[in-house]
């Protein structure tokens, strides 16, 4: 038998620096599914991922790695030109430490999502694209990302398992495509909720212009991604969660995998 339609929320985490911290990441692990926890290159340090890994270990959270580009003073946002067997070893370098932690804890790496500028770069350029994704199966687990046409296909010819993401806290464009942070209209909780249910029943997200636009998503289900550096990020991830919960309760899917079923 298949695998009824699930929905899970995932967050992006562990994204402080030594003293400096983002996000409320001890109260966002009581409401999301999984953390994609930063591995040091645009934001995180040693001890914040171990710190972060045991957090998730007692919420019992899955936990994803959440490479970016060597770039902790934009915070990983800001274009750079780098070559792709470089971008290959640095992903592999990234992944790499929090495997490491996360044998050490006991934890199992449960995919791997590229964080910012990384996930823009992937979509626009090819041979970036394959290079992750060569550094990514390595690790024999699934990518977050757009499910875009290219994406989709890449993935399937290296042999990696893509888990298709829907973004309600910033912009898509008229071509489906995600709108960078700075120029996205702030999300509020209200916000969430109803992007999340146009998108469960229609597959589609209205852009900053008010056009409605097709987002591909799997049949068997997609993650709702809630980025913790943005302002009201308990909020919207909360509402997000709520917002799951209504769509199951109204039956609009057959069946949510939510933190009782998909941990």
């Amino acid at each position: 038998m298949a695998e009824s339609r699930w929905i899970r929320i995932n967050c992006d985490m562990g994204e402080g620096f030594g003293r400096w911290k983002m996000g409320p990441d001890e109260e966002l692990m009581r409401v999301v599914n999984a953390a994609n926890i930063a591995c040091g290159f645009h934001a995180g340090d040693p001890s914040t991922m171990v710190r972060t890994v045991r957090l998730a270990k007692k919420h019992n959270v899955r936990v994803g790695a959440h490479p970016g580009m060597p770039d902790l003073l934009g915070f990983g946002r800001r274009r750079m030109d780098i070559a792709p067997d470089d971008m290959y070893a640095l992903v592999l370098y990234q992944v790499g430490a929090l495997a490491g932690i996360l044998k050490a804890e006991g934890v199992p790496l449960n995919h791997v999502k590229p964080h910012g500028e990384l996930y823009f770069y992937i979509q626009r350029d090819a041979a970036i694209r394959d290079a992750v994704l060569r550094a990514v199966r390595t690790f024999d687990v699934p990518i977050y990302g757009l499910p875009t046409e290219q994406m989709t296909e890449a993935c399937q010819r290296i042999g990696l398992k893509l888990i298709p993401e829907f973004y309600p806290d910033i912009d898509y464009n008229e071509q489906g495509e995600l709108v960078p942070v700075a120029e996205s209209v702030p999300a509020t909780p209200t916000l969430i909720t109803e992007r999340i249910r146009l998108f469960a029943d229609t597959g589609k997200a209205k852009t900053k212009s008010g056009n409605l636009v097709d987002i591909p998503v799997s049949t068997q289900g997609f993650s709702i991604c809630i980025h913790s550096d943005l302002p009201g990020a308990l909020e919207n991830a909360t509402a997000a969660r709520q917002a799951v919960y209504q769509i199951k309760n109204e039956g609009n899917l057959n069946a949510l995998a939510l933190r009782s079923s998909c941990k």
